[in-house]
């Protein structure tokens, strides 16, 4: 027997191979399309021949959205995607692996325990993963969300992806580097766009511009994030571990000791990454306010492997004592 996240994926595959054919359109255009569908129950391509048609309704009627769950919804879709993306590598379009997302929905959890009500904002939301998974993990808070993000088909997919898990995000379609009509956010997730920043014009607005040539994207998503933050607000970064390394690690770290406090850095496991160069961990600040007090020391690990249940568990035990003692005195 398949699971339900099985089924589900093999009808977004199966639909979105017929729409692919149709509508002489990419994979991943196709899940896109074939994700709408079947949230409004229906084939809305108009190009689509009379027997696709036939067929496409008879498939989305042989699944019934209201009993699978939001996260076996959310896995399903994004493993269509992940095969859309496959076939069509771009450098930009990489998914925040789904073991890092759910650790990024505890943390966020525990650093919100308190929230009755909480606005998130992801500033490079990409599908809508790590955004979902996040609210996925929320149960009982009054959760307002915002995604923004350059790439129009990614925008589609997230806001299709959002759909069908009937999550009420509202998503903008913009370079997340310019003003962005949002309300300033609890708590900020997101997995950082690294590189080089290619507007110069626009990155001269920020504190940690470069002196010259290009600006680096992560440090100025990092600046635009904490002045969409609330003050005592959290956010969640994904960092490249070689972030406190670059040549302008410096003019960085004096930024975030005058407008944060550090609360931790996990290092995520290298066995994740292809090689070392490619590492990552989560870097989680607070910005500035008047009740905010930086950690007696700071969350700082390197994580095991995600796959190891023990030792992961007995992480978990550690990272509980620290909220214990920082976060309940």
């Amino acid at each position: 027997m398949s699971t339900p996240v099985e089924r589900l994926f093999m009808l977004f595959d199966r639909t979105a191979a017929i729409l692919q054919e149709e509508l002489k359109c990419s994979y991943l255009e196709a899940v896109a399309e074939t994700g709408e569908n079947l949230f409004h129950e229906d084939v809305l391509q108009e190009e689509v021949s009379e027997l696709s048609q036939k067929r496409l309704k008879k498939e989305y009627k042989e699944i019934q959205l209201e009993t699978f769950t939001n996260e076996e919804i959310r896995k399903s879709f994004q493993l269509a995607v992940l095969k859309g993306m496959k076939e069509n590598t771009q450098p930009h379009h990489q998914m925040t692996p789904d073991a890092v997302s759910l650790f990024i929905s505890y943390l966020v959890g525990k650093f919100t325990a308190k929230h009755l009500a909480l606005t998130i904002l992801d500033p490079a939301v990409g599908t809508a993963n790590l955004l979902t998974t996040v609210l996925n993990h929320l149960p009982g808070k009054q959760v307002k969300s915002y995604g923004v993000d350059v790439d129009d088909l990614l925008i589609k997919l997230a806001y299709v992806n959002a759909n069908l898990q009937k999550h009420p995000i509202q998503f903008f379609n913009q370079d997340s580097l310019q003003p962005m009509f949002v309300e300033h956010a609890d708590v900020v997730v997101c997995d950082l766009p690294v590189g080089y920043y290619p507007h110069d014009e626009n990155a001269s607005r920020f504190v940690l511009k470069a002196e010259k040539g290009h600006s680096y994207a992560h440090h100025l998503f990092i600046e635009q994030s904490l002045y969409y933050t609330k003050e005592g607000g959290y956010l969640f970064f994904l960092i490249p571990n070689s972030l406190f390394s670059s040549d302008q690690a410096a003019e960085l770290h004096t930024f975030l000791k005058e407008q944060a406090v550090i609360q931790g850095l996990l290092q995520l496991p290298l066995s994740m990454f292809k090689n070392e160069q490619a590492a990552k961990s989560i870097f989680i600040l607070q910005k500035k306010g008047s009740n905010v007090k930086a950690p007696k020391k700071a969350l700082l690990a390197e994580l095991p492997r995600f796959s190891n249940k023990q030792v992961m568990q007995a992480m978990m035990r550690k990272i509980d004592e620290w909220f214990a003692s920082e976060k309940n005195q």
